[in-house]
């Protein structure tokens, strides 16, 4: 079971809906080369806004992440797609079915 994950919440600026759309699409696809990554999920939130949420087996796998490709992207699109601060939540994974 992997125990470790992280949550993003994003809004996305007027207009950028679906751009934000796009730019997740391609996270996911991007996700599937991330050996520690076990899962990666795209949210879009019944109020218009987005979220990403991904788990990890340990804290280098999460480490390689928050370091890798996703989140360069994230970070170089932020201002021109997103509002407010970028938001990061380190999760720990008590259970899961």
């Amino acid at each position: 079971m992997a125990k470790f994950a992280l949550y993003v919440p994003l809004k996305p600026k007027a207009g950028k809906a679906g751009d934000v759309e796009a730019f997740l699409k391609q996270g996911a696809q991007m996700a599937l080369k991330e050996k520690g990554t076990v899962s990666w999920y795209a949210l879009k939130e019944e109020d218009g806004k987005y979220s990403v949420f991904d788990t990890f087996d340990d804290e280098a796998g999460r480490d390689a992440h928050l370091n890798g490709d996703i989140a360069k992207a994230l970070m170089a699109n932020w201002s021109e797609m997103f509002e407010g601060e970028l938001h990061i939540s380190k999760i720990g994974i008590l259970a899961e079915k």
